[in-house]
C-alpha cells in the first residue's frame, strides 16, 4: 500500500537571524503550500538475493526536476549509496531522511518486530517527491507566455510543473533551482520523513488518529536529518512548523544534536537515533495565527533565490568584525519583533472582545492607506485602529533594521521597495 505525507512550507514573520539564537523567538507561519512524499513498494516479491546479502534497493524520483536515482541500502549499516542517476546531483535532505527514519524503525519498534521490519524493506522503497508551485521560481515560463506577473497566471501552470534551474555562474550564491524561500528543503525532509516512519509502522499518522507523541517523533527525525543534510544545527523553525504549523518559535539548543554530528565520527546510526529520541529537546513553541481577516501576502522578487547558509555565513562575519554596531542592531530588530507580536496579539484578543468593532474598523481600513487610519467611533473601534497603526510601524521598524544589518553584511536582506502602499490592509487570500 502506498503511503501519501504532506508538509507546509514556511514564512518567518519576526526573528530573522535572531531566531538562531536563544531565547530569541520568532514567529513562523505555515502556508497553503505543501511538499509531498509517496512511498511505496518497490518490488512485489522480495528478492531471494537480497536475504542474502542483506540490502535492498530504494529508487527516488522527482519528476519536477527529471532526476531518478537507484540506491543500495545496506540493512546492516543503514549506508546509502547510489548504483545510477540520471543527474550528477545528490539530494542529501531525502538521503537522510531515508537513512534516519529506517534508523528510527529499527530503533522504536523492537527487536520482535525486526523481520516484519525486515520484510517491508527487502520490498525495496519507491519514493516519489513533489512540491507545490509555490515553492519555485516560474516568472521565465511565465514571462516567455507573455502573461502578466501576478497570481492568476502562477495558477494557470500544470501542478507541480518543471522546475527552473539557476544559471551555473551564480550557483554560489543561490541554490541549484530557482526558489522562493518558502522552505522547500524542510517540507521536503518533513513529508519524506512523516511517509517513511507511517509506512515502516513506527507512527500513524492517518486522518483523525494524529496524536502528538507521533508527531514530536516525525519532527526529532526530521529535525535531525534536515540539520545534518545541510551541514549545520540551524534554529530548526522551518522543520517545526513543517510539523506542527504556526507557532512562536524558540529553537532548540544545537547540543541536543550533538551525538548526530557524531555518526559521521562511525558511531552506529541506529545507537545514534536511540539518543536522538530520548535526548531533551529544549525548543519551546505556542500556537499562533494572524488575526481574523487578515493574511499574509507573499511577493517573489524574481531573484532565484538565495542561499542561506552562504547569507548567514555572512551576518555571522559582520557580528565577529562589528561587535559593537551588530549588538545594537539585533538590539533594536529584537525590539521591533516584539512589538509586533505584542500587536498582533492584541488585535486577535480585540477581534475576539469586540468582533463587530474589529470588523467595521478592518473593512474600512483594508481600502486605505495607513494616514486615513482615524476616526475611531468608539473606543473598541480606536484600540483596534491602535494596534493597527503599531502593527505596521513595528514592521516597518523591522524591515528598516533588516536592511541596515543587509547593507553592513554586504547581503541582500531587503528587496528595493515596490510602488504597493505598505500601510494597507491586505486581506486578500494567500
Amino acid at each position: 500500500m502506498a503511503v501519501i505525507a504532506s508538509a507546509p512550507g514556511k514564512v518567518l514573520m519576526t526573528g530573522g537571524y535572531l531566531i538562531l539564537e536563544r531565547p530569541n523567538a520568532g514567529i513562523v507561519l505555515s502556508t497553503n503550500a505543501r511538499f509531498y512524499a509517496i512511498v511505496k513498494p518497490l518490488y512485489e516479491e522480495i528478492k531471494p538475493e537480497s536475504w542474502a546479502w542483506a540490502w535492498t534497493d530504494v529508487k527516488l524520483t522527482s519528476p519536477q526536476m527529471s532526476r531518478e536515482t537507484i540506491y543500495k541500502l545496506s540493512l546492516k549499516h543503514l549506508t546509502l549509496q547510489p548504483v545510477s542517476s540520471s543527474s550528477a546531483s545528490r539530494n542529501p535532505f531525502v538521503e537522510h531522511a531515508v537513512q534516519y527514519a529506517v534508523a528510527a524503525a529499527h530503533a522504536k519498534l523492537g527487536k520482535d518486530k525486526t523481520d516484519a521490519l525486515q520484510k517491508i524493506l527487502l520490498q525495496g522503497l519507491d519514493i516519489t517527491i513533489l512540491g507545490c508551485n509555490e515553492f519555485y521560481s516560474y516568472r521565465n515560463q511565465i514571462e516567455l507566455q507573455g502573461l502578466p506577473l501576478t497570481p492568476e497566471s502562477l495558477a494557470l501552470l500544470p501542478p507541480f510543473s518543471s522546475i527552473t534551474f539557476n544559471a551555473e555562474e551564480s550557483s554560489g550564491q543561490k541554490p541549484e533551482v530557482a526558489k522562493t524561500g518558502l522552505g522547500s528543503s524542510a517540507a521536503m525532509t518533513t513529508a519524506v520523513v512523516a511517509s517513511l516512519l507511517h509506512y515502516l509502522g513506527v507512527v500513524d499518522l492517518s486522518s483523525g488518529k494524529k496524536v502528538d507523541a507521533d508527531l514530536d517523533i516525525v519532527h526529532m527525525i526530521a529535525q535531525t536529518a534536515h540539520c545534518i543534510a545541510q551541514g549545520k544545527v540551524g534554529s530548526g523553525f522551518d522543520v517545526s512548523s513543517a510539523v506542527y504549523g504556526s507557532q512562536r518559535y524558540v529553537r532548540f539548543s544545537p547540543e541536543v544534536l550533538s551525538s548526530a554530528q557524531g555518526a559521521v565520527k562511525g558511531i552506529p546510526l541506529e545507537e545514534v537515533i536511540s539518543d536522538v529520541l530520548q535526548a531533551k529537546w529544549d525548543h519551546e513553541r505556542k500556537k499562533f495565527s494572524l488575526p481574523p481577516s487578515m493574511t499574509l501576502l507573499l511577493g517573489e522578487p524574481g531573484t532565484g533565490g538565495s542561499s542561506t547558509p552562504s547569507m548567514v555565513g555572512a551576518v555571522k562575519k559582520w557580528q565577529k568584525s562589528d561587535p559593537q554596531n551588530s549588538l545594537e542592531t539585533w538590539r533594536k530588530l529584537s525590539e521591533a519583533n516584539s512589538a509586533l507580536e505584542l500587536h498582533l496579539n492584541a488585535l486577535s484578543g480585540l477581534a475576539e472582545k469586540h468582533s463587530d468593532a474589529y470588523k467595521n474598523v478592518i473593512n474600512r481600513c483594508s481600502v486605505l492607506t495607513s494616514e486615513k487610519w482615524v476616526g475611531g467611533e468608539d473606543e473598541s473601534s480606536q484600540a483596534v485602529i491602535e494596534a493597527l497603526l503599531g502593527a505596521r510601524n513595528s514592521m516597518l521598524g523591522i524591515r528598516n533594521h533588516m536592511r541596515k544589518m543587509g547593507e553592513a553584511a554586504g547581503i541582500p536582506l531587503s528587496c528595493p521597495r515596490s510602488n504597493m502602499e505598505a500601510g494597507t490592509v491586505h486581506t486578500a487570500c494567500l
